[in-house]
């Protein structure tokens, strides 16, 4: 009898704890969904909010106005003429005789190169040109006492005339050794120094007396090659001098059609007549107009939206926003 009570009072207890147990985990979850009721209700807040925030937006009205399109680029003044003298054969400098700022003539000797080998040649072909002068003379008079043959007057009248022609070859090749001005200008800039060898043409280095003559001068400047096509002989031009505050009205008169290699850029120029205003070397601003439009409709460049699809702005169409 004892034991039945026994395992009666334990069944009894097992199932009251387990009558706790549900209790416990109903009220956990009624808990839990009410706290996810309130997460919804706060999440539909936050969305609804960020569903009406809206940007302030302005409306321009734009009617037609001039527009001009410029191309800003710093430019050079310097010489029409401009010549970079050099001599005819290679040799090493001996002399110069004039330096920058300098005015100088059309054929005036700049500087000498070392000829000394010609000039002693010259000197052996004056003797023999002295000695065939004096023998053609004398023959000559001579012959017209009827004294003396037609035949040896002749053969000295052409060793005369060869020794001649041999000295003015020489004197053309002595003349090789002088770097002469190539035009009536100022000396600009001298490259070369008493004992570098100079070369015909500059010679790699490009070394020689540069003359530049300023009775016409020019403003240049180079334009990269995306500006080709879009820029003509003829095209107004603004020369903006900002160290004298002033500016120059004119034209394009040359655009180059060729691209340089290295520096991916084409040529342009403006000959302007002598012009008091500019000087040798003075840097500028050449504003290019490339585009003119006397009605254009004209907005801010910053309202241009850029997308995958192209360029578009928004145009206000019953009071909203219109993408075109």
């Amino acid at each position: 009898m004892k034991k039945i009570i026994v395992v009666f009072i334990a069944s009894s207890l097992l199932f009251a704890c387990k009558q706790e147990k549900q209790k416990s985990l109903a009220t956990l979850k009624a808990e839990r969904a009410a706290l996810d009721e309130q997460i919804k209700t706060l999440e539909a807040k936050e969305t609804s909010k960020k569903v009406r925030k809206s940007t302030d937006v302005a409306v321009m009205s734009i009617t037609p106005a001039p527009f001009v399109a410029n191309i800003d680029i710093q430019a050079q003044v310097t010489g029409e003429q401009n010549v970079l003298a050099s001599p005819q054969a290679p040799g090493t400098v001996t002399r110069i005789f004039v330096k920058p700022g300098q005015h100088v003539s059309s054929g005036q000797i700049l500087a000498t190169l070392d000829a000394s080998a010609l000039e002693q040649q010259i000197q052996a072909v004056e003797a023999t040109l002295s000695f065939a002068r004096s023998a053609y003379d004398r023959l000559q008079k001579l012959y017209a006492q009827n004294i003396g043959s037609e035949i040896k007057l002749l053969e000295t009248k052409a060793q005369y005339e060869s020794a001649t022609k041999q000295k003015n070859a020489l004197q053309a090749q002595l003349n090789m050794y002088k770097i002469k001005a190539p035009i009536t200008g100022t000396v600009d800039a001298v490259t070369l120094k008493v004992g570098d060898v100079a070369q015909p043409g500059g010679g790699p280095a490009q070394t020689g007396i540069r003359v530049v003559s300023f009775d016409k001068l020019k403003v240049e400047a180079n334009l990269g090659e995306n500006y080709l096509g879009k820029v003509k002989t003829g095209n107004t031009v603004l020369l903006v001098l900002p160290d004298i505050n002033d500016s120059i009205s004119t034209k394009l008169s040359y655009v180059s059609q060729a691209v340089d290699n290295a520096s991916r850029t084409f040529h342009v120029e403006v000959s302007m007549p002598q012009n008091k205003l500019l000087h040798p070397n003075m840097s500028c601003k050449m504003q290019i107009t490339n585009y003119k439009n006397p009605s254009a409709l004209v907005i801010p460049i910053s309202i241009v939206q850029k997308t995958a699809e192209g360029d578009l702005i928004y145009v206000e169409e019953n009071n909203k926003a219109k993408a075109v």
